[in-house]
């Protein structure tokens, strides 16, 4: 006799969630883009066929997800906003806070994108670049005498360094998003920790071997030095049982 199969209980979708979908999927489509208009809000009850509160409550969270400006009454309609950092950062950010995304996995992704980051840095990298990564390693040094939110912030200097040698603005803001998050998260921790002024001068002393790697062309090196500063830098932070997996992309 075969086994029967299980299923999940349904989860019942309200109609506002509908007409969010929908919205979103025009803009993956290309059907929608940053700058149009959606109907006025009455074109938009009738083409949904909902009510007036249906309509506004799908305008509330497409708006809290930055993906229009809805003011109310306007005749023109809602506006399609362009793409922002911010919204992708408070989307990630709700997602780590409702346990969908763990602190270990958005290190983990850090490692990864700000190792490949830095291997292509390394090849393409110019003199006046690597000038302006020196420059941040005096800001570095500097910051530790003032506190970790200036730190951070010369640090946040020196990764934007490196995503703009990549060319890539999706690293960029993948970079930056995540490494926001993740600060968001522990900043505060790590802000008031005993042996705070240690960890940023291991991790200035990692930052500037990373930068001599990639002035010798040493991409891989300079990539695993990477690795290997944010596993130190966050790894007390998470699970132990998680740690073996972040240990793993040291050497990626």
């Amino acid at each position: 006799m075969t086994k029967s199969p299980r299923f999940e209980p349904v989860q019942p979708v309200r109609a506002y969630q509908r007409i969010v979908e929908q919205v979103e999927e025009a803009l993956v489509r290309g059907d929608l883009a940053p700058g149009q208009r959606l109907p006025s809000e009455r074109e938009l009850v009738a083409q949904f066929e909902v009510s007036r509160s249906t309509v506004r409550e799908a305008l509330r969270v497409l708006e809290s997800n930055g993906v229009v400006r809805s003011r109310p009454g306007d005749p023109n309609g809602p506006e399609i906003l362009p793409f922002s950092q911010a919204a992708l950062r408070k989307q990630m950010v709700r997602l780590a806070r409702v346990d969908e995304l763990t602190l270990s996995e958005l290190i983990g992704f850090r490692m990864i994108m700000d190792g490949a980051a830095i291997q292509v840095a390394s090849r393409l990298r110019t003199t006046e670049q690597l000038a302006e990564m020196d420059e941040t390693l005096v800001a570095m040094r500097a910051a530790i005498d003032v506190d970790f939110d200036a730190f951070s912030q010369a640090d946040l200097a020196f990764h934007d360094v490196i995503a703009r040698i990549s060319r890539n603005s999706l690293i960029q803001t993948c970079n930056e998003v995540v490494r926001g998050v993740v600060l968001s998260l522990i900043s505060d921790k790590i802000a008031h920790a005993g042996n705070s002024r240690a960890l940023m001068l291991e991790s200035l002393q990692h930052h500037a071997e990373v930068v001599d790697a990639i002035r010798a062309g040493n991409g891989h090196a300079a990539a695993r030095i990477a690795r290997q500063n944010m596993y130190d830098y966050y790894a007390s932070y998470v699970l132990e049982e998680d740690r073996e997996t972040l240990r793993a992309l040291i050497d990626d």
